[in-house]
């Protein structure tokens, strides 16, 4: 059975449009390699923070005196922290830093970033989301314990960060990288115009900033509704419950998701299991 779900043409007759920047060409890897056509629109990128300044400090502090606590929120974020902190002539001391602290990953993708370093989680949340870390900090004892965050976006993740301060912890945060807009705003349009006119059978997201790029162009160009009207005519793959519980809040139908495993390659998996079961398109 697991061969058949993964043979070469499994997703064959399946057009998918694929709004990924960051590792685009696995994710279009796995779909090609099942027999899809896949449609690369780049709708974000992910860039270091412009001003490296805050983060070369964020990082001497941590090395100098590490805290209690670091929550990753990201794999990405820890990249980017430990690429400022090669470039800075501190990367080792910085992995020594993080074997000092009790370190929560929001989730496997943080994991598998200290991984790549010989380290290790030592909590995860509940699960892969704000709430689900804020639920395991529930079990912690933090009246002026020193907590790190690092955040991702130029989002201040202001329900962790409020949290933090309602239970008596020193929170200090760094925000390594910021999402930029990526594709043009045409071939958006034409993203969208894809989608209405049935072009399209499959779409993935992995991230919450490629949906929210789609909504700002539609918005811009009044095509608000025909924006949804089209995602409505494909079905749609979420890499994870928190992308998934966007697209919902939006109205979009999430026609498949990870079960437990939120990565690319299980979310291709489910897509391939839709095909299979007739339900695609």
């Amino acid at each position: 059975m697991i061969e058949d779900i993964e043979s070469s043409n499994a997703l064959e007759g399946q057009v998918v449009a694929v709004p990924e920047s960051r590792q685009l060409d696995i994710l279009v890897d796995l779909l090609l390699r099942r027999g899809a056509k896949v449609l690369r629109v780049p709708l974000v990128s992910i860039l270091d923070a412009p001003d490296p300044v805050p983060i070369e400090r964020w990082l001497s502090e941590f090395i100098a005196n590490p805290p209690d606590y670091l929550i990753v929120l990201t794999g990405e974020g820890l990249r980017r922290l430990c690429g400022v902190a090669e470039r800075s002539g501190f990367l080792q001391d910085f992995i020594a830093g993080l074997g000092k602290v009790c370190k929560i990953c929001r989730g496997p993708k943080p994991g598998r970033a200290l991984k790549e370093l010989d380290l290790k989680p030592d909590m995860l949340g509940k699960e892969p989301t704000t709430p689900g870390i804020i639920a395991a900090l529930d079990e912690l004892d933090l009246q002026d314990k020193r907590v790190a965050v690092q955040l991702y976006g130029e989002e201040p993740n202001q329900l962790l960060i409020g949290y933090l301060h309602s239970r008596g912890a020193l929170v200090s945060s760094v925000a390594p990288y910021i999402y930029a807009p990526d594709s043009d705003e045409h071939k958006v349009v034409e993203l969208i115009n894809d989608l209405t006119e049935g072009r399209i059978t499959m779409m993935t997201f992995t991230s919450q900033p490629q949906f929210i790029r789609l909504q700002e162009v539609a918005r811009k160009a009044g095509i608000e509704e025909r924006l949804l009207s089209g995602l409505s005519k494909v079905s749609i793959a979420a890499v994870g419950p928190v992308v998934a519980d966007q697209l919902r809040a939006a109205g979009v139908a999430v026609a498949v998701m990870p079960e437990s495993l939120f990565f690319m390659k299980p979310m291709v998996t489910e897509l391939v299991k839709l095909a299979r079961s007739g339900s695609a398109g």
